[in-house]
């Protein structure tokens, strides 16, 4: 279970900003994002071994499950799974068993399917896809379009078109990943972040690792949560995004409208396990506040942050003590 010590004062302690001869860290760019693995160890150069091995396995989760990588299992599977059926690797077979569990669980609001609009988004550029093209792929967006042969396991797309992205899913599965390896090393603390996404194992040497929840239209630090031994993800509308004629386009697509939710604009998830963090602040984002709190009360050991459109505050029953 994870453990959170409830505080009331807002100002954040970066998790960056402590070192000591026995800390280690190191940023690389990988999975689209920064990724920062920092760990305490009496020996400096057995962690910075630790480390990039650690870096190994993400960048080998990178090659399985990114969809902009020509050759990886994902985009093989984009690329033949309605003409044929494709044999995935078995571990990205789980994983997206496990996307569509939470489709079923979230009545279609978390659903690997966007792509089959989103991968028509440009938000550097700010480009977005024509009305007749949209109108086109939106339908598209549909979980139960792909099918999945648990006993081949095998994967097919009943629709010529559909497309999946696990950037909804991947960079928790990579993160826990990393903290296993970290923990059959035997390291007893550390931090793993990637974008959104983070796992803390253990505390910080007898002090809680502090993570800032960010004022989604500011540069400052809303929330401060001190934790240990837990996963936390957030979801927000300031990540990538691009403005025309007023609308905010972002990545976190509705799939039942196929347009950028927008009913909130961050969603923070903390739970045991960043895969479900992960999934779950995506599915909160696209399902609002209502809908959102209900589902996250029915799950045990998890606790949600959720900040509207007027930068309005909402928590989880047992975060009532964060107002």
């Amino acid at each position: 279970m994870h453990k959170i010590q409830i505080i009331t004062f807002l100002i954040v302690i970066s998790v960056t900003n402590h070192a000591s001869a026995d800390w280690f860290k190191k940023t690389m760019p990988v999975m689209g994002t920064s990724v920062m693995v920092e760990l305490w160890h009496v020996d400096s150069e057995l962690s910075e071994a630790i480390v990039d091995e650690v870096f190994q396995e993400i960048y080998r989760i990178e090659n399985l499950m990114s969809p902009y990588l020509p050759d990886s299992g994902l985009s093989r599977i984009n690329q033949n799974a309605y003409s044929m059926a494709v044999k995935p690797d078995a571990e990205l077979f789980a994983v997206i068993e496990q996307a569509l569990l939470f489709s079923v669980k979230t009545e279609g609001a978390f659903d690997i399917s966007f792509a089959s609009v989103g991968h028509r988004f440009n938000y550097r550029e700010g480009k977005k896809p024509n009305a007749i093209e949209f109108e086109k792929l939106r339908s598209l967006i549909d979980y139960r379009l792909i099918k999945l042969n648990p006993q081949n396991k095998t994967i097919r797309f009943q629709r010529s078109g559909v497309k999946l992205d696990l950037g909804g899913i991947a960079k928790g599965y990579a993160v826990d990943k990393a903290i296993e390896l970290l923990r059959q090393w035997g390291i007893q603390y550390a931090i793993v972040t990637a974008g959104g996404d983070s796992r803390i194992l253990g505390d910080r040497k007898g002090r809680p690792w502090i993570v800032g929840i960010k004022n989604p239209r500011a540069d400052n630090v809303l929330i401060s949560l001190p934790l240990e031994n837990a996963a936390v993800s957030t979801s927000g509308d300031y990540e990538r995004f691009f403005e025309k004629e007023g609308v905010r386009y972002h990545h976190i697509i509705n799939p039942k409208t196929g347009h950028s939710a927008d009913s909130l604009r961050s969603v923070t998830i903390i739970g045991d396990d960043a895969m479900m963090t992960d999934a779950l602040s995506t599915s909160v984002f696209v399902m609002g506040i209502h809908d959102g709190l209900a589902l996250l009360e029915s799950i045990e050991d998890i606790s949600g942050v959720l900040i509207d459109q007027a930068n309005n505050v909402h928590y989880t029953s047992d975060l009532i003590g964060l107002k």
